[in-house]
């Protein structure tokens, strides 16, 4: 049965001071020595809990389990890949050793394992995929997708990687899209309360050209958002919005409440996380002057207004613009 095979990265040390001494790492110094805590999860919590007391409780499992998977699962013998960011190679060896603690490295990843380092190779040598998938955020991580991929590098072989073509860039394309769309709503979900969701719909129709006001709570008639073009909210058209912070689907029930609100010469807006179910699309298809934003259509609309945002939203979800693979473009005479 082949070895386990495990992603690493190690940023915050010299890029080339594992390969030099053999070995990798990982921080958390006030851990202390890991071996010394009961070989389970929950008392890896525990002590991270513990020692770093304004971690964000979601984040502890993950970290713990980090720690947990470097002293215990890792084994002699199994794969490592390690991409080197200022170098831009992907470092690959065979662990030699089991984990040690060296509390004179508190600053230089104190807890580490022997790795004998057999290849060095430029990234440019992997698939797009491949390298996609060792760009993983967490510290360490399991190898699956593309480990026959690295396993060839490591023996020498051919890896297979002449993949440069329109399908390869395009599934690239989709995994960092997806990524990043996924990240959006997950902040939109879970970094507001409804009502700040509301006033955020309301910031973005502003950023579109509209002056918008948010309704008060207590008595909006299921109406969030009141939107015109001109300042004072005479001219038409009026648009009404409704917003739900929900990833549940919203039905036609809803969407016909909304539309009951709206006045001849009025337009209704329902911006939702999540989808519309096919009833409310019929709906909405037979209303020339009602609109409904999903999930996905409120991604392109942060997209495309994201530069003239608050900086509080920024900061909220924090994009930079980038370059990502994608399909050739065919010129047409």
């Amino acid at each position: 049965m082949s070895q386990a095979m495990w992603g690493l990265h190690m940023a915050e040390i010299a890029a080339d001071l594992p390969i030099k001494q053999g070995f990798i790492g990982i921080g958390w110094p006030e851990m202390g020595n890991l071996a010394d805590l009961p070989k389970n999860r929950d008392a890896f919590k525990a002590r991270l809990a513990e020692t770093h007391p304004t971690e964000k409780p979601g984040a502890v499992p993950v970290k713990a389990g980090v720690l947990y998977r470097f002293a215990h699962d890792m084994a002699v013998g199994d794969v490592v890949v390690y991409p080197s960011k200022p170098d831009r190679m992907v470092h690959l060896g065979v662990i030699e050793g089991g984990y040690v603690f060296h509390p004179t490295l508190l600053n230089a990843y104190p807890h580490r394992r022997k790795v004998r380092w057999m290849r060095a190779m430029p990234r440019a040598d992997f698939s797009q995929s491949a390298l996609y998938e060792i760009g993983s955020a967490i510290t360490l991580f399991q190898i699956s997708t593309h480990a026959d991929e690295f396993r060839a590098a490591l023996e020498g072989q051919s890896t297979g990687a002449d993949d440069v073509d329109a399908d390869t860039a395009d599934e690239v394309s989709i995994q960092v899209e997806e990524s990043t769309e996924d990240f959006i709503i997950k902040r939109l979900k879970t970094k507001m309360t409804p009502y700040e969701f509301e006033k955020f719909v309301a910031h973005l129709l502003t950023c579109m050209g509209y002056h918008a006001r948010v309704t008060k709570q207590s008595s909006d008639g299921g109406i969030d958002i009141i939107a015109h073009k001109d300042e004072l909210g005479f001219e038409p058209p009026i648009i009404k919005v409704q917003c739900k912070q929900t990833l549940e689907p919203i039905g036609r029930p809803k969407v016909q409440e909304l539309h009951g609100a709206v006045e001849l010469g009025e337009h209704g807006l329902f911006v939702t996380l999540g989808p519309f179910s096919a009833q409310a699309r019929d709906f909405e298809r037979s209303k020339p002057n009602l609109r409904l934003i999903d999930g996905n259509a409120l991604i392109d609309l942060i997209y495309a207004h994201y530069e003239r945002f608050d900086t509080r939203y920024k900061l909220l979800m924090p994009l930079k613009r980038t370059y990502i693979p994608g399909s050739v473009l065919t010129a047409v005479d």
